[in-house]
């Protein structure tokens, strides 16, 4: 987040709240804050938050990244095996977070993957079906997934929710870059992993303001729409089979 003080300890409560209610018992959980730059009151917030006993985790960035940016640092020091993303801003709902994970462990399961502990590689993405934005974000937002969406072959309706569900260790294998949260499904799909839609909650902001313009961002992602094709083009995933292998009880000496 990015001067998204008055948000911070109102959201952290809703984690708490969802993860310790959810339908199938509590979920094990650690809350990963990234401070991306903020000139507000964000980082005393964020030592409150942890005073009051919050299961968290926080990093600063000392000059503003951006949010993909971001993303990276929060997955970078999480320690969980499933990553939930979701804005600072309080429109995502936490309450949304445990059906998605049940639906990216249950996709995971389907796929085999679950076998000897394994994590599949899946993404559940949030479909804001009712957005709570203004008309000129909601008809932007709408024609850029129609675009991205015809160019990618990405088959989401909603990449820009920030409510999203995937194992770490599939984000760390992508290819990371500038605004890179926007096209998280078509880099899954381009690693060879599965991407499904679940439609989620979406709130009005109550608190701060957005830190994002309707023309500057349009214009960032159509830039690197163009980026993101190429790097579909440019790579052809490999289909590797075991040659030769050493005895399981063989212990590797470097």
């Amino acid at each position: 987040m990015r001067n998204e003080g008055p948000n911070i300890l109102p959201l952290i409560a809703e984690i708490r709240a969802a993860l310790s209610a959810a339908p199938e018992g509590p979920i094990a959980h650690e809350i990963v804050y990234v401070d991306d730059g903020s000139t507000d009151d964000t980082a005393q917030r964020l030592r409150e938050a942890a005073a009051c006993g919050a299961p968290l985790r926080a990093l600063r960035h000392r000059t503003s990244c951006g949010q993909s940016a971001a993303i990276v640092t929060g997955v970078k020091a999480a320690r969980g095996t499933w990553i939930a993303t979701l804005d600072g801003d309080g429109q995502n709902d936490p309450a949304d977070i445990p059906r998605l994970l049940a639906r990216a462990r249950e996709e995971a399961a389907a796929a085999g993957a679950a076998r000897a502990g394994a994590v599949g590689a899946v993404l559940v993405a949030g479909h804001r079906v009712r957005r709570q934005d203004g008309p000129v974000k909601r008809i932007t937002s709408r024609l850029a997934n129609r675009v991205r969406a015809r160019l990618l072959g990405d088959a989401t309706p909603d990449t820009g929710c920030g409510l999203k569900i995937f194992p770490r260790a599939l984000f760390l294998e992508l290819p990371h870059f500038d605004h890179m949260h926007r096209f998280l499904p078509a880099l899954v799909l381009r690693q060879g992993g599965r991407v499904v839609s679940e439609p989620v909650n979406h709130r009005p902001r109550t608190r701060g303001r957005s830190n994002y313009g309707t023309l500057d961002r349009l214009a960032v992602s159509l830039f690197d729409l163009v980026g993101v094709a190429w790097l579909q083009r440019r790579w052809q995933r490999p289909a590797a089979e075991a040659l030769v292998t050493p005895p399981d009880d063989a212990e590797p000496t470097a």
